[in-house]
């Protein structure tokens, strides 16, 4: 058996496996993303040809990798959203972002800082890359395929998916003050960067992914919905790769101009969505999106689970391990709690909302390429295997809980609703999900 037979056998296999189980695993304290990093971890054992995994060496390949699966993740996000932008409509997110986030990354830095005694270069870095929330790994807790009302999503699965789409592109700006934090380390500890982060990589990164994906989303809303010649609607014609289009094309013009593309694909996956709200061709759009998302997790996945038997964690301590566990069962939880006061949400909903900070693929994107910038005076192994770790054990927490859990509140606001509306006819999806728990 050649090891490029043994790959055609795998991927197979593995295209098969993501399209069945979904519907295998819903319900059940299961998640793919879990099920194929046990394959992986699993099949390491055996005598099969698999390649040898070490994201240091290979930082490029992992890097464009996890970004390709980011940026087709925040597409789908986008599309599938049918609440339309609002100040008062997106307050769960604005929260969730505003304050959450923010305390996050102060949180996880203290505890790099104390527990692994880290420079503040490598305790900022952690801090940015565990802080963003995942759109990859939270299908669970996702919102559905895209519909045309605008009241029918609840507000767990809102909030998670508004923000993981958020911020992901907002992690960036603390990313690149800690590698301008480690380079100036290097060369005299100064504040000197501390005015261009905020005027270059702060404010012009963001407002650049804003603006970009704003003019992008609306001249495709166009093309899609309004142009005047049929052959140029591609609305007309259904067909779903264009979305890779939209997601690429608005990806790497932000990122010539030096914006943050992960934000400005989700602003233009938005943007197109409000172009025509309830047109089909967004379920086509984002059907096709989805499909593609689930390929590159599933292999994400497979090849994470090859990597942890290959020994990604033997560089891990105790105070590492501990350092991630407290990310996800401590500072997320509490933080996402006090974020989500005065918000629609019930209390069961606050609870659950900010349980699921899902760790996943966004984390080792940001990895990687921060250290394709600068080094950080903390060995590169013991970086990765911190993440690894908190990005393994977030699978595997979440991965068990989210089916269960949403599968519950899905049925206390299917029983509430008919409690409440008492008029003998079935609730329908908008009178479920504006239930409050």
């Amino acid at each position: 058996m050649t090891s490029a037979d043994f790959l055609f056998a795998l991927l197979g296999a593995g295209a098969l496996a993501a399209a069945v189980l979904p519907r295998l695993v819903a319900g059940r304290p299961l998640s793919m993303p879990l099920v194929f990093l046990v394959c992986g971890i699993a099949l390491q054992s055996t005598p099969a040809p698999l390649p040898e995994i070490d994201p240091v060496s290979d930082r490029a390949w992992v890097e464009h990798l996890t970004e390709i699966c980011v940026v087709i993740s925040l597409m789908g996000a986008g599309l599938a959203l049918n609440r339309p932008f609002g100040l008062r409509r997106w307050r769960a997110p604005w929260r969730l972002i505003g304050v959450t986030m923010p305390l996050t990354i102060a949180a996880t830095g203290a505890l790099a800082w104390w527990l692994l005694d880290w420079p503040p270069a490598a305790a900022l870095l952690l801090a940015a890359v565990l802080a963003p929330t995942d759109p990859v790994l939270a299908s669970e807790v996702r919102v559905g395929a895209p519909t045309d009302s605008e009241h029918d999503e609840d507000e767990v699965r809102f909030a998670l998916t508004s923000e993981a789409g958020l911020n992901d592109g907002l992690a960036f700006p603390v990313v690149m003050a800690a590698i301008a934090l480690a380079a100036a380390a290097g060369t005299g500890l100064s504040g000197d960067w501390v005015g261009r982060w905020l005027l270059v990589d702060l404010v012009y990164g963001c407002v650049a992914g804003v603006l970009t994906g704003l003019a992008v989303g609306t001249l495709l809303g166009w093309l899609f919905f309004r142009a005047g010649r049929q052959a140029v609607r591609l609305s007309e014609h259904r067909e779903g790769f264009v979305a890779l289009g939209a997601t690429f094309l608005s990806y790497g013009l932000t990122e010539l101009l030096h914006g943050y593309g992960f934000l400005a694909v989700f602003v233009t996956a938005c943007r197109i969505r409000a172009a025509e709200r309830d047109h089909g061709y967004h379920a086509v759009l984002h059907d096709f999106v989805e499909q593609v998302e689930r390929l590159l997790t599933a292999g994400l996945l497979f090849l994470l689970g090859v990597h942890v038997a290959q020994g990604a964690l033997a560089s891990l301590t105790w105070q590492g391990a501990a350092v991630g566990l407290l990310v996800l069962l401590v500072a997320r939880p509490l933080t996402g709690w006090v974020a989500q006061f005065r918000t629609a949400a019930g209390p069961r909903e606050r609870l659950v909302t900010a349980f699921f900070g899902i760790r996943g693929i966004g984390s080792l994107f940001y990895l990687a390429h921060a250290l394709g910038a600068e080094g950080f005076h903390v060995p590169a192994e013991d970086l990765w295997a911190v993440v690894t770790f908190t990005v393994l054990a977030s699978v595997v927490l979440h991965g068990v809980t989210a089916s269960p859990v949403i599968s519950r509140l899905d049925r206390l606001r299917l029983l509430q609703a008919r409690r409440r509306l008492r008029t003998g006819r079935p609730p329908d999806e908008d009178d479920v999900a504006n239930e409050r728990l």
